[in-house]
């Protein structure tokens, strides 16, 4: 008999040292409290070992908590939407209240989690805190040596494996990278839990036993600054899970760092809102002692909880979606081959990779902030680096903070997509809303120095006589606490002081270059295959001529279509198809409804920068020698003017995407590895920054490499050879034509594109007279570039993405049918 059960079922029903179901639930035997159950279609009996074994097996889980690769499933797609907030004293006194209103934070915030199947195994939830160093003092009280002072010693909290031997082993991997690094472990400490806490029986399954190491500071350099340590630790941290990952074996997946500094301490896990507290006996002891506490509810959209991936991370809590993760991680790859810091010196290769793979969207967020605050940017302007406002089309925004933006928009693209975020580093505790405000954050300070911030109101109930301030967060701004100072740094003052440390208005008039600074370039190219030709080798059709190029050549739009896509699946086709027609775009998991790009125009962005990426982690005017363009999209004149650049930063080469078909079926992947060479060569040997790959000439033998493969693959290319950041792609295609196809080569690397083929085939419409007479071959292609700006930006606002510059590079799309 199956039965349906509510949370309350499964907790009248069981005792607290039972486990608990991640799907129905079949009871064997007479009433309720029988101790064999079915899961999965597996019988389970109530030896607790046997049964975890078991549902590791049923649901196909990794020790990590995931399911495995399987089919359409694969654990790089982890997104989530969640509930969170902070609770902070603004004098920076430290007490257990602060601990305590905290986890009522995260208890009101339960809604904004969720459950499976499993009604006691919660997504995740969390808090962050400053160390206690009283309590800290106290539980250690056992080691051979004795705590340094405050400040002194880094607390790592580390989720370990069940395995006995691959705990010592793991153990003995951070005692051995710790000395290495020039420090001492002065303990570990096993971190109470209570057992009898009723957590889901999924959650128990995938439960890591759960250690502190405790790190001494040695060997401190006579000039370090205050971050020293931090920066040790972060170091540390890195090569560890480098380490302990790089074996790759199954049973380390449960391996995980969840803190490791001198100033915070992170208590996580795959929980409800109410069962942190019960789970982590420090949390209740009376020494536990901040002056903040930020909480985090999860709800992972589509995707699974597992342990490590309950949030809080290290720096931040998000609420939201980062639906340009895949061309985030790729720049921040790109990026790894120029990196240098004085910060770091040596140390620097020891941190890649900046973000790892198989991590969801939040995670790799938090590990790009923390990465760019230990470099030694304040916490404030590497959160308007990675999330900055909509300053393109803001006509009352100051030109110095534009500047700012501008500048930043040369060495990191927005991570974009709906967030509310709650960062910290142990001094500073703020909040930040995206350029949309797609999500809620709203705060509540009190006359007794408190401040309370969560996704909504009513999070705790103050009476109104102690409630000095309501409000909510607007747009891309945000406020700052710093608890040092004890005061609230409100938007304008914080981002005046970012945007004034650095003449950044001065570096930028002085260095980006516009096309109409660049003197016209050589008359434009004519071929020598007639247009009729060409446009069948292109596979154009005369329905595209009259239905989609002729109403964006007139009319300055996308001609509008019927509801939806009823087209078969271009791998179902017996005909040839273009390989265009092969990806779908992927949706975006939490951004709900889409943003519209019509009414929302002042977010949205075309803007784009081409050439040479420099080191992220230096400020300098060097960064501004690049090429900015309005939008993408580039007429033949315009394309010229790019060709004939030659000034320091900004050197453009032209590289043949064609091939030999008289070289037999090998010939293309022989014109691809050649182009390879080619360009490496360029980029690598005579600086080159601008490549534009070129399928002009085609006829007489020659043939094209479609632009979208030949696009993808140099782009990948340069990536794997380190060179991605010192140039930008180009392309000029004749197979492009549609808005599908510009969002495509633009979400696959390409920077800019002329698409000559169809601006062509419009002067040939003009030429017959099928316009009007007024209608001129110059007035087409510009309303054409047009209609193309407006469809990209409504392509990527169907996603969640408002600006060109990260929608680029992004690969949001699936490829069905293609190797």
């Amino acid at each position: 008999m199956w039965l349906p059960l509510s949370r309350d079922d499964v907790k009248s029903a069981w005792s607290p040292s039972d486990f608990r179901s991640p799907f129905s639930v079949s009871w064997k035997g007479n009433g309720f409290r029988s101790k064999a159950l079915s899961v999965a279609g597996h019988v389970f009996t109530s030896h607790p070992d046997q049964n975890l074994v078991e549902v590791r097996k049923s649901l196909q889980m990794t020790h990590q908590g995931l399911p495995k690769k399987n089919g359409l499933y694969d654990p790089m797609f982890e997104h989530d939407a969640c509930g969170v907030g902070f609770v902070a004293d603004i004098g920076g006194k430290k007490t257990q209240d602060i601990v305590r209103m905290g986890l009522e934070v995260l208890v009101n915030l339960t809604h904004r989690g969720a459950v499976g199947a499993d009604p006691l195994t919660g997504d995740g939830a969390g808090i962050l805190i400053q160390i206690p160093d009283a309590l800290m003092r106290r539980v250690v009280g056992g080691f051979e040596m004795p705590l340094p002072e405050a400040g002194e010693y880094g607390v790592g909290m580390l989720f370990l494996p069940k395995d006995e031997s691959l705990q010592n082993a793991c153990r003995r991997v951070v005692e051995q990278v710790v000395t290495e690094e020039g420090q001492f472990v002065l303990g570990w400490r096993d971190v109470p839990v209570n057992s009898a806490a009723r957590i889901g029986y999924v959650a128990k399954a995938a439960e890591p036993v759960i250690k502190q190491v405790f790190v001494g500071v040695n060997n401190k350099p006579d000039d370090a600054d205050d971050d020293w340590f931090e920066r040790k630790l972060f170091v540390i941290r890195r090569r560890v899970e480098n380490t302990v990952m790089g074996y790759d074996t199954e049973d380390l997946k449960a391996f995980h760092i969840s803190s490791f500094s001198s100033r915070t301490l992170l208590y996580k896990g795959m929980f409800l809102a109410e069962q942190l507290g019960d789970y982590y006996v420090d949390l209740t002891d009376h020494q536990m002692v901040s002056a903040f506490a930020m909480v985090h509810q999860r709800y992972s959209t589509n995707t699974f909880p597992t342990w490590d991936l309950a949030q809080p991370f290290r720096m931040i809590c998000h609420n939201g979606e980062i639906n340009t993760l895949r061309g985030n991680i790729n720049w921040m790859r790109a990026r790894e081959a120029a990196l240098s810091s004085p910060h770091f010196g040596e140390d620097m290769k020891k941190l890649f990779p900046i973000v790892p793979e198989g991590i969801s969207d939040s995670a790799s967020f938090d590990r790009a902030l923390d990465f760019l605050v230990m470099s030694g940017r304040s916490l404030p302007h590497a959160m308007m680096m990675l999330i900055p406002e909509a300053w393109e089309n803001h006509q009352h925004m100051d030109a110095d903070r534009k500047a700012f933006y501008q500048y930043h928009a040369s060495v990191m693209e927005p991570w974009d997509g709906p967030a509310a975020v709650a960062f910290t580093d142990g001094r500073y505790i703020g909040a930040t809303l995206d350029r949309n405000g797609l999500r809620p954050a709203r705060y509540q300070l009190l006359k007794n120095n408190i401040c309370v911030m969560a996704s909504e109101d009513g999070t705790i109930t103050f009476p109104p006589k102690e409630i000095k301030q309501n409000g909510r967060l607007q747009p891309g701004k945000m406020f700052v606490i710093d608890l040092d100072e004890g005061r609230i740094i409100d938007d304008e003052e914080i981002k005046s002081g970012i945007v004034g440390s650095q003449p950044y208005k001065e570096w930028v008039d002085d260095g980006l270059v516009t096309l109409n600074q660049v003197k016209n370039g050589q008359a434009e190219q004519k071929e020598e295959a007639p247009l009729d030709v060409r446009q069948r080798i292109f596979g154009y059709t005369e329905e595209e001529l009259q239905v989609i190029l002729a109403p964006m050549g007139l009319g300055g739009q996308e001609p509008t279509g019927s509801m939806g896509n009823d087209a078969p699946l271009a791998v179902l086709s017996d005909r040839p198809v273009s390989i265009f027609n092969y990806f779908k775009q992927l949706f975006a998991q939490v951004t709900n409804p889409p943003i519209d790009p019509i009414r929302e125009e002042l977010v949205m962005s075309l803007y784009q920068q081409l050439g040479v990426m420099g080191n992220l982690l230096e400020e300098s005017p060097e960064h501004t020698k690049r090429l900015w363009l309005k939008q993408p999209i580039l007429d033949n004149r315009s394309l010229e003017k790019v060709r004939s650049l030659d000034r320091p930063g900004l050197k453009a080469e032209t590289f043949s995407m064609l091939f030999d078909v008289s070289d037999g079926p090998e010939s293309m992947d022989k014109a691809l590895r050649n182009l390879f060479n080619q360009v490496t060569d360029a980029v690598s040997d005579r600086d080159c920054s601008l490549v534009i790959l070129s399928d002009r000439g085609v006829g007489n033998g020659m043939a094209p490499i479609p632009s979208l493969l030949a696009t993808s693959a140099v782009h990948h290319h340069l990536i794997r050879a380190g060179l991605r950041s010192k140039a930008s792609i180009i392309v000029e295609t004749g197979d492009a034509r549609e808005v599908a196809h510009f969002a495509l080569l633009v979400g696959y690397g390409a920077g800019a594109i002329n698409p000559y083929l169809a601006f062509e085939s419009l002067s040939q419409m003009v030429e017959r007279k099928l316009f009007p007479r007024e209608v001129t071959a110059e007035v087409t292609h510009t309303k054409f570039i047009k209609a193309v700006g407006k469809g990209l930006m409504k392509v990527f606002s169907k996603m969640g993405i408002s600006t060109l510059q990260s929608y680029c590079g992004a690969q949001i799309y699936e490829a069905i049918g293609l190797d």
